[in-house]
């Protein structure tokens, strides 16, 4: 019973008590911060990789991700659903089924893991290699980075359902202190293994995936020790219930798989629009101004707007789950104003510093620059309208309503602005500017319906509940 006690008293009531601009932020900078961290891992990798391999090295790691990312997101959204749950009981209190709810998200994500997606994943590597069309050279550097990716993929979603276990329980910056970590450890893997060092040969693009995995493991071990530790807000203990519970495990999947459909919908829009692109005049400027405008320099708005949603489901779940809807409410729009203030700053400097932004990146051909400017300048209004997206996001799917931004995606993302890619090629010639226009209005659309639907308040009326007996 004093295990029990004590862990309840480990959840920081002031989330649901205290001011919300001090509990949304509490929990936003911490997440912002480590999104940050994390993607300027990618970049290192990147950079790295294209020095010592060459631009196929590159182009396997951007292939083997892509495919990777599409199949991950599947088991990845259990974590939503297993956020929704946690933030709901932290928020009434409950730390036991908050204990159960992790333990089972756990469980369940290790036997994806591990009696699916590793050996279909290995086996299937050469086919969706083909599938998306890679050049036999990239084949041959993308083939045993993915492979790794598939098989010892366990370590780093571990770290992902560990870092939105604990978030979503009220505690931001264990995750951000294990995402430093993790970033320095893998980084320093990257280094040595990529490139190589000493009696330790070159591995190549390899060692870049062999880095990743490595340092994902070894942090999730750390992880794991401190849950039985009983330190952390989460606790694994050895009175709990070690077998599959099929009421949470249903409840995961309830709450999570709109989500893996959502980001699914999504990455396949983002490939349809890279083909748009690759079909104007200009096809390789264009590619290269939207890979560096877009795909890099926007992330600082998408990684910061992504850390708000995640703070956002945490506080909007606890103060539903504690009974004060009307907290939640206003939490949602207290994340929504701390997203445009950031992505405003950000987008200021889109539009009176493109050139030496752009730079950073060696982007010196004319033509390329000019467009990358162009884009950047579209993007400081779009970005706004994704922070609100997102801040919206996170409060429906805290809340419970997983299934309307998944709905929302399909339109704001495929229809609107594929449609209209497909309308003007059709009918007439299809220009640069109105491939970034079409990125705008999909953004504008999904705040707008984001807004509306969270307005609706629908979200008052999902119950979530399991048994108190976890046995």
């Amino acid at each position: 019973m004093s295990q029990t006690t004590n862990q309840a008293k480990a959840f920081d009531r002031s989330i649901v008590e205290g001011p919300i601009r001090g509990a949304v932020w509490k929990l936003a900078w911490p997440t912002m911060l480590q999104n940050i961290i994390g993607g300027l891992q990618g970049l290192v990798d990147h950079i790295m990789v294209g020095r010592f391999v060459g631009y196929e090295g590159n182009a396997a790691i951007g292939v083997s991700w892509q495919i990777f990312i599409v199949v991950i997101v599947f088991i990845s959204s259990l974590f939503t659903g297993m956020g929704v749950l946690v933030a709901r009981f932290a928020g009434a209190n409950e730390p036991e089924k908050v204990n159960r709810t992790v333990y089972q998200a756990f469980l369940t994500s290790m036997g994806l893991v591990l009696l699916v997606l590793a050996p279909i994943g290995y086996m299937a590597s050469p086919m969706l290699l083909e599938l998306v069309n890679a050049t036999p050279g990239v084949q041959a550097e993308a083939l045993s980075y993915l492979r790794i990716m598939f098989v010892f993929s366990f370590g780093m979603l571990t770290f992902f359902m560990l870092g939105g276990a604990l978030r979503s329980a009220g505690d931001a910056q264990t995750p951000l202190r294990l995402g430093i970590v993790l970033t320095i450890l893998n980084i320093t893997l990257n280094v040595i293994l990529i490139r190589g060092l000493g009696p330790i040969p070159s591995f190549g693009t390899t060692g870049a995936a062999m880095g990743t995995v490595i340092a994902g493991g070894i942090i999730s071990v750390f992880a794991i020790f401190e849950l039985f530790s009983g330190k952390w807000v989460v606790r694994f203990h050895r009175g709990m219930n070690w077998r599959p519970d099929w009421e949470i495990i249903g409840q995961l999947f309830r709450f999570g798989l709109p989500t893996g459909i959502q980001g699914v919908a999504m990455n396949v829009g983002g490939v349809f629009l890279l083909a748009f692109i690759g079909s104007l005049a200009m096809s390789a400027q264009a590619q290269a101004a939207y890979v560096v405008s877009y795909s890099q320099l926007f992330s600082f708005i998408t990684w910061t707007s992504v850390g708000i949603m995640g703070a956002t489901a945490a506080v909007a779940g606890q103060n539903l789950g504690a009974g004060r809807p009307d907290r939640t409410a206003q939490a949602v729009r207290t994340a929504a104003g701390y997203g445009l203030f950031l992505a405003a700053t950000i987008g200021l400097a889109f539009l009176f510093i493109p050139n030496l932004l752009l730079g950073i990146f060696g982007m010196e051909d004319p033509i390329v620059r000019g467009l990358g400017v162009q884009l950047l300048r579209y993007l400081a209004v779009s970005g706004l309208f994704v922070t609100v997206a997102l801040a919206y996001t996170g409060g429906l799917q805290g809340t419970g309503d997983t299934r309307s931004p998944m709905y929302i995606s399909f339109i704001s993302q495929i229809f609107i602005p594929l449609g209209m890619c497909f309308l003007i090629q059709t009918f007439s010639t299809l220009d640069p500017a109105e491939i970034w226009l079409a990125i705008v209005l999909g953004h504008l659309t999904r705040a707008i319906l984001s807004y509306s639907i969270f307005k609706r308040e629908g979200w008052r009326d999902i119950r979530v509940a399991i048994s108190s007996d976890g046995a």
